[in-house]
């Protein structure tokens, strides 16, 4: 039996970009025992997963360096046939080098990249200049094992997951996920209280996301209440949210990790794009997706790939310029 191992301990919306590489390489290869390394925090996204044999954790934030030694220790053991690497860093970068596997497999730009059995080229771009997202990129290092057509990232919420929103699940309901990291990623929160308010009466509004994000998230429930908006941040696991997208009339998210567990469950989206933009290569993948965006151009925009803590031109015309009706023309379309 083949055994393979797939690396990617980044944050949560890279895991499940990810999961596109195991749909793949189970398609191919169904009696494979597939591995796969995550960070401490991310490992419930696979939980009952069918296609999974094993899920390995890291963690970053003990001992990060002494429990890399001990991974490289449980990894050799394995003996892997195969370990694919999805990141372009130096720690999982010396897993992948020193793994022991008879084939390993990472992009060009990570600083161990001389020492794996095959390196791809990692690029925001085609060779024709055509935006690749993200999915398309994580595939390439697979394609010489597979074929050339890129499969969707998918999550699998089980009967528990279901069972637990089934009581949401009533009447007809938007999910939002107001929250960000990153500032600048964001959506204000005065923007998402007059979308919400400008809303159909009759929709349930869920605000969905980390228990961090609780505080935001009852914040927009004290500014809404002639609304039925319900804040269930922190109260939802990951698997859990993602079934509650799933039937929801609309979903509406920041360029964030919210965004990818909806087209993971192909659940309708709306992605609101602030400083950054979809082109860089994480947009919305579920067959009904819109972008929303500011619609005059910023010469200021982007401002960078990842988010920012704080407007550098102190303006923020990306997120401030975007309309209610920009977001309210998705509702029924």
């Amino acid at each position: 039996m083949q055994k393979i191992l797939l690396i990617q301990t980044a944050f949560i919306g890279d895991v499940v970009l990810a999961t596109g590489v195991l749909e793949k390489l189970h398609e191919f290869y169904p009696e494979a025992a597939i591995d796969f390394l995550v960070r401490k925090g991310n490992e419930s996204l696979f939980a009952n997963h069918p296609f999974l044999n094993k899920v390995l954790i890291w963690q970053k934030k003990e001992s990060k360096y002494k429990h890399l030694l001990q991974l490289l220790k449980t990894i050799r053991h394995s003996e892997y046939d195969r370990v694919v690497n999805l990141q372009r860093y130096a720690a999982t970068g010396f897993l992948t080098a020193f793994c022991g596997a008879k084939e390993t497999i990472g992009f060009d730009k990570n600083p161990f990249s001389l020492f794996f059995s095959k390196k791809i080229k990692h690029s925001f771009t085609s060779e024709g200049g055509i935006a690749l997202h993200e999915i398309e990129r994580n595939h390439l290092l697979i394609e010489h094992v597979t074929d050339n057509l890129v499969a969707k990232p998918v999550l699998y919420p089980d009967k528990g997951d279901m069972k637990a929103v089934e009581s949401y699940q009533t009447k007809p309901y938007i999910c939002i996920a107001p929250a960000s990291v990153w500032f600048t990623k964001q959506f204000p929160v005065d923007k998402w209280i007059s979308f919400i308010n400008a809303l159909p009466t009759h929709l349930a509004v869920y605000l969905i996301g980390a228990p961090t994000d609780n505080i935001l998230c009852d914040s927009i429930v004290k500014a809404t209440p002639e609304k039925q908006v319900i804040n269930l941040a922190g109260k939802l696991s990951f698997l859990q949210s993602a079934a509650l997208q799933k039937k929801a009339i609309m979903n509406y998210v920041n360029d964030s990790a919210p965004m990818h567990f909806a087209s993971s469950v192909n659940a309708p989206v709306t992605a609101v794009y602030c400083s950054t933009v979809a082109s860089f290569g994480y947009g919305p993948l579920s067959e009904k997706s819109f972008v929303v965006e500011v619609s005059t151009p910023l010469i200021c925009r982007p401002c960078g790939i990842h988010g920012k803590k704080a407007c550098p031109h102190n303006h923020f015309d990306c997120a401030n310029k975007i309309t209610n009706q920009q977001l309210l023309s998705v509702v029924s379309s």
